[in-house]
């Protein structure tokens, strides 16, 4: 069954850190474009940023304006894991997080069509 499972997630202050991390259990998803997206409660799900695979070994990231500068997205390609590195954490930040895979395409990666979620982790960033 694959399976993607992030961690990492809690409660910290503004202008804190925190790391999250998403493993793929299953299969691989080297020649996948890993994504992150939020949901706050009451509001639709938003995309955060992406990890576009691009051929081969080559990757590139895409970040939301309401990020870019604060947040950054890697990948780790020996352990098929990706994660999610947010800093200056504001209280609009407080969302459930959530892991997703796609297929590369070539709009814009928040609307890719993502075949596979993580069950979310919960990120709460206190004033």
């Amino acid at each position: 069954q694959v399976q993607l499972v992030e961690s990492g997630g809690g409660l910290v202050q503004a202008g804190g850190s925190l790391r999250l991390s998403c493993a793929p259990s299953g299969r691989t998803f080297t020649s996948y474009t890993m994504a992150w997206f939020r949901q706050a409660p009451g509001k639709e799900r938003e995309f955060v940023a992406a990890n576009i695979w691009t051929g081969g070994n080559t990757y590139y990231t895409y970040l939301s304006d309401s990020v870019k500068g604060r947040f950054t997205i890697s990948r780790v390609y020996a352990k098929n894991t990706v994660a999610l590195q947010m800093n200056s954490l504001k209280p609009e930040d407080t969302a459930v997080y959530y892991c997703a895979a796609g297929l590369t395409a070539t709009r814009d990666p928040a609307k890719y069509e993502y075949y596979y979620w993580g069950q979310g982790t919960q990120v709460t960033v206190s004033s």
